[in-house]
């Protein structure tokens, strides 16, 4: 009997695993397939036509960038490593095997991140759209800059449980680029009027609603482990 309620109770276990181990990678692939589409279409085109034209983006009213290249491809190359390898410090798989190599990737984005912020802070302080549009990103470049070096200074002190959460929080809004163009291209919902409006509204939207959920969750996670056994 003792065998049959062990084997009965191992199994639901099991299932919940194999489902659980599906969701994440399908969350995964799904993650990095858009990054990957992020960067095909958004970024590569600065580095493939290096002219004028390839620096004027409709999006906000046909601005030229060309006089600010030097720090908008200080910002995107930032921005484009920490958005590809930000995914694979996440799989526990990956960073129970290969420790090295996910101490390396996750160097690697903390640095992307880094480099990227510098440009971001100087394009948000150079911009021509006005005060409101300048905050906003200056907002969104402080939120990026400042959750990662918490990231950081909590695997300084080895709290590895807290440098989890904030890398996530980092990724999460690392990926506001994405939605922020996302929101822009394939919701019509998204183009407020005036467009200063829309830029603005964008700019604190693509972050501020996502690390809210993700808050959230955390919390949840940590509540539910906290509830006594009985």
């Amino acid at each position: 009997m003792s065998t049959l309620a062990a084997s009965g109770s191992a199994r639901p276990s099991t299932y919940s695993r194999i489902i659980s181990l599906v969701a994440k990678l399908a969350g995964s692939g799904l993650i990095l397939t858009a990054a990957l589409a992020f960067v095909l279409k958004y970024v590569f085109r600065y580095y493939f036509h290096y002219n004028p034209a390839a620096f004027t983006d409709p999006l906000l009213g046909a601005a030229n960038y060309w006089n600010m290249r030097g720090w908008l491809l200080t910002h995107i190359t930032g921005g484009m490593v920490a958005l590809l390898t930000g995914p694979f410090q996440f799989w526990t798989g990956f960073r129970m095997r290969y420790a090295n190599l996910h101490r390396w990737t996750g160097r690697i984005f903390l640095g992307g991140v880094a480099v990227g912020s510098v440009g971001a802070y100087r394009m948000a302080i150079s911009t021509t759209f006005g005060w409101a549009f300048g905050f906003a990103l200056l907002g969104l470049a402080t939120a990026w800059f400042t959750s990662a070096a918490m990231a950081l200074y909590a695997i300084l002190r080895r709290q590895i449980q807290v440098h989890k959460e904030w890398m996530v929080r980092t990724y999460v809004v690392t990926f506001a680029f994405v939605i922020f163009r996302v929101l822009n291209d394939y919701y019509p919902g998204a183009r407020l009027q005036p467009d200063g409006d829309r830029g603005v509204a964008m700019a604190w939207a693509c972050w501020v609603i996502p690390v809210l959920f993700l808050e959230i969750i955390l919390q949840l996670r940590k509540m539910h482990r906290a509830l006594p056994s009985r």
